[in-house]
C-alpha cells in the first residue's frame, strides 16, 4: 500500500471517527499517531505523540488563546453587550428596522472584545430579541439578524479563529487583526443596508421604536468610548509595536477586568465563571491544534500536501478559479463539521497550495473567515442558528428565512475582497508588527 493511499485512508478515518461522536481533536490525534507509526515506526509514533502534545500545551505563543477567550468571557459576564446595544438603540432605534440595525452595531462593537461568534449570538439572543419582540418585529428578521450579526465576532479582531489560523500557519496575528478591520466594517455596513432595504419593502418587518433625546444619546456614548479604548489598546498596541499578541491579550484582559471591577459590573462569582468557561474553551481549541499538529506530521510523511500542491499548480485554470474551489471546499466541509474544527483540519493541506498559487497568506486568512462566517449560519451544522433557536424557541425554518437575505452581504464582501485585495492588505502594510 502506497503512502498516499495510507494518507487518504487516514483522512477518511478521521471523518468516520468524528461521525461516531469523538471530538475532532482526539480523532485527528488517534489517526495521526497510528498512521505515522505504520509508515515510520511505533516508537517514532510514540515520540511524535508526546512531543506534539507537549509542544502545543507548553508553548508560550499559544497562551494568546486563553487570554483573548478570557477577555471575551469577562466582557460577556459583565454585561458590556447590553450597554452597547442600548447605545446603538438610542441613536437608530427610531427608524424602520432600527432595533435590528442596533443589533448589528452592538454585535460589531461586542466582537471587538469577545472574538467569538457563538458568544455574540448567545448574548444578543438574550438582550436584543426581547426588545424586538416588544416592538412587534417579525421573528424572521429579529432571529435572523441575531444569528448573522453574531458571526461578526469571528471576523472583527480580536477573533479567536483568526488567532488559531495565525498559529497553525505561522502567520502574524497582529497583521491578521489589522487586515480584518476593513472587511469587518464592510460586512457590518452591508448588513445595515440590507435591513434598511428590506424594511422599506416590507415596513411590518421592523416597526419604528421610540426616539431617544440627544442628551440620553450623548450620555450612552461613554460605553462605546471604553470599548474603543480597549480595541486601540489591543490592536493598536500590536500595530505600533508596543505588544506581542500574547502581551496584547494580557493587556486587553486586564483592561476589561479593571473596567468591570471599577464599574462594579462583575463580582467574584462572575469572575470565577469567566475563568471556568475560558479554560473549557481554550482547552478545546488547544486539543484541536494538538490533534491537527499530529495529523499534519502524518500527512507530511505521506507526501499528500506536496503532491496536492503540485497537482493543483498544474491545473489549466486561472489561480482565482482554484482559490474559489478551495474556499468552496471549506464552505461545504464547514457545513457538516464545526467551522473552526474543519479549518484546523483542512488548513495544513490547503495552505501550501494557496502559497504556491501566489496568494498573500494574510489575504487568504481574512477571506477564509468570510466563508467561515457563512458556514456558521447555513445548514446542516449552523451553530449560530442552533444557539438562537435554543434561546428564542423560534422554529429553525423561520430563523433560516431571516438569515438568507444577509448571505448576500457576505457574498458581496467576498467578491470585493477578491477584486480589490488591497482592502485587506493595505493596513498591515503600514506597520511592522509580529
Amino acid at each position: 500500500m502506497s503512502e498516499v493511499t495510507i494518507g487518504i485512508l487516514g483522512l477518511i478515518a478521521v471523518l468516520a471517527l468524528f461521525l461516531t461522536g469523538i471530538e475532532l481533536g482526539f480523532a485527528m490525534a488517534i489517526v495521526g499517531f497510528l498512521g505515522f507509526s505504520y509508515i515510520v515506526s511505533f516508537q517514532a509514533g510514540l515520540n511524535l505523540l508526546a512531543k506534539d502534545v507537549f509542544d502545543v500545551f507548553s508553548s508560550y505563543g499559544f497562551t494568546v488563546i486563553p487570554l483573548f477567550v478570557l477577555m471575551g468571557q469577562i466582557a460577556y459576564n459583565a454585561g458590556i453587550a447590553k450597554r452597547l446595544y442600548d447605545t446603538s438603540y438610542k441613536f437608530i432605534g427610531h427608524i424602520p428596522g432600527g432595533l435590528a440595525m442596533a443589533t448589528v452595531g452592538g454585535s460589531a462593537a461586542f466582537g471587538t472584545v469577545t472574538g467569538s461568534a457563538i458568544a455574540t449570538a448567545a448574548t444578543f439572543g438574550s438582550v436584543a430579541y426581547p426588545e424586538m419582540e416588544r416592538y412587534h418585529y417579525k421573528r424572521k428578521l429579529s432571529t435572523g439578524i441575531i444569528a448573522v450579526s453574531g458571526t461578526l465576532g469571528s471576523l472583527i479582531p480580536p477573533s479567536v479563529t483568526l488567532i488559531v489560523f495565525g498559529m497553525i500557519t505561522e502567520t502574524s496575528i497582529g497583521k491578521l487583526f489589522l487586515a480584518a478591520v476593513a472587511p469587518g466594517m464592510i460586512v457590518t455596513s452591508l448588513f445595515v443596508f440590507i435591513i434598511y432595504g428590506w424594511c422599506k419593502i416590507d415596513p411590518a418587518l421592523g416597526p419604528k421604536g421610540e426616539k431617544s433625546p440627544w442628551k440620553a444619546r450623548w450620555i450612552s456614548l461613554k460605553e462605546v468610548i471604553w470599548v474603543i479604548l480597549i480595541f486601540v489598546i489591543v490592536t493598536g498596541g500590536m500595530a505600533w509595536g508596543f505588544f506581542t499578541p500574547t502581551e496584547a491579550g494580557s493587556a486587553g484582559t486586564f483592561a476589561v477586568l479593571l473596567l468591570s471591577v471599577i464599574k462594579r459590573d462583575i463580582n467574584f462569582k462572575g469572575f470565577i465563571l469567566s475563568v471556568a468557561e475560558s479554560l473549557r474553551t481554550a482547552c478545546m481549541v488547544l486539543v484541536l491544534i494538538a490533534g491537527s499538529t499530529i495529523l499534519g506530521h502524518f500527512l507530511v510523511v505521506t507526501k499528500i500536501p506536496i503532491l496536492a500542491a503540485d497537482w493543483v499548480g498544474s491545473l489549466p485554470y486561472p489561480p482565482f478559479v482554484i482559490m474559489i474551489l478551495i474556499l468552496l471546499i471549506y464552505e461545504i466541509g464547514g457545513s457538516f463539521i464545526d467551522d473552526l474544527a474543519f479549518m484546523v483540519l483542512a488548513t495544513p493541506i490547503f495552505f501550501p497550495i494557496v502559497i504556491k498559487l501566489g496568494y498573500d497568506p494574510i489575504w487568504f486568512g481574512v477571506i477564509l473567515h468570510i466563508f467561515v462566517m457563512i458556514g456558521v449560519v447555513i445548514p446542516p451544522v449552523a451553530i449560530n442558528v442552533f444557539v438562537v433557536r435554543n434561546i428564542t424557541k423560534v422554529p429553525f425554518g423561520e430563523i433560516y428565512s431571516g438569515v438568507y437575505p444577509f448571505l448576500i452581504g457576505m457574498i458581496i464582501c467576498a467578491a470585493l475582497l477578491f477584486i480589490f485585495p488591497q482592502i485587506i492588505t493595505f493596513l498591515p502594510s503600514l506597520f511592522e508588527i509580529y
